[in-house]
């Protein structure tokens, strides 16, 4: 068992970074939010220039490691676009992108986006899915609307834990973020006329964080993998990615927050675009006691195996 992504597919991560800085990097969320018009192309065409469109994660592993390394890439920039979702589009359907969602109310992070979306249920139910339009403004929503699904078919088993894995990977790579503006924030701050890094209090606290970086890196890994050898607890696996991604993703950000201050929740920061955008990500299709009863109820008393377990 090879966890690790190919080179080849963290380089395109790194060709996509580097695309997504050029574009315009921390000021694309802050774009969209302000002209949502606009929200399509700003990204759209410069992950298309790069042949991002064009890869089938569900085709070979090595197009579903370039797919996962995309999305890190994505959230690094906190771009306010579904990227992991457009990379899930099904195959078999006349859609753009795949959503997970939940009963009874599905949503997702897609308002102001002209394009067919597909949705599938945890228990494998597909629809077409036509978003309704934003009731709030993109600061308030962070794009999340509701959907109107019409129901196609019961083939969507195989779609469940690619449309769960891949926007953990957007969440990994807003994670990376933060534990690197974190770092640097207390490196530059001054308190008794020393770094704010000098302090065991703080190293403490960085080190937590990372912890949980890391150790959400290695869980995504696997969860990718698991997809790669066609395992059939690969659905356990997602969700089990899931919930480590939801918990992860409080830690670093509140140690984040907390060693920001109040100045980490202002705009001012970047940390604060990047909190914001990831709130879609960490409640939907569920958040975090949710994706904890799904994952308890689909385990029962077998409980999960390999490195999950």
């Amino acid at each position: 068992m090879n966890i690790d992504l190919s080179e080849e597919a963290l380089e395109f991560g790194r060709l996509a970074k580097r695309a997504l800085e050029a574009a315009g990097g921390d000021e694309l969320a802050q774009i969209a939010e302000r002209e949502p018009d606009r929200r399509e192309s700003l990204v759209g065409p410069v992950l298309a220039e790069l042949g991002a469109w064009q890869l089938d994660p569900r085709d070979s592993a090595d197009e579903l490691e370039a797919a996962a390394a995309l999305c890190r890439s994505a959230g690094y920039w906190a771009v306010s676009y579904p990227v992991a979702e457009r990379l899930c589009r099904p195959s078999d359907l006349d859609a753009d992108g795949l959503v997970v969602v939940a009963d009874p109310a599905p949503a997702a992070a897609v308002g102001g986006l002209d394009r067919r979306w597909a949705a599938v249920t945890l228990d494998g139910r597909r629809s077409m899915a036509t978003a309704r339009p934003m009731a709030a403004s993109p600061r308030r929503s962070a794009f999340v609307v509701e959907l109107d699904l019409e129901s196609v078919d019961d083939a969507g088993a195989s779609d469940v834990p690619l449309g769960l894995v891949l926007p953990c990977w957007t969440l990994l790579g807003m994670l990376d973020r933060a534990v690197e503006l974190a770092r640097s924030y207390v490196r530059e701050r001054e308190q008794f006329g020393q770094p704010l890094a000098t302090f065991q209090g703080v190293q403490f606290q960085l080190t937590e964080a990372e912890v949980e970086r890391v150790g959400l890196e290695e869980l995504a890994k696997y969860a990718l993998w698991s997809i790669e050898a066609g395992r059939h607890e690969a659905l356990d696996d997602a969700l089990a990615l899931r919930l480590a991604a939801v918990e992860a993703a409080e830690r670093v950000l509140r140690v984040a927050h907390q060693l920001h201050g109040a100045i980490g929740f202002c705009d001012e920061t970047v940390l604060s675009w990047v909190s914001r955008q990831s709130v879609p990500l960490r409640r939907l299709p569920l958040g975090l006691s949710g994706t904890r009863a799904e994952l308890t109820r689909r385990l029962g008393r077998r409980g999960l195996t390999g490195i999950f377990g």
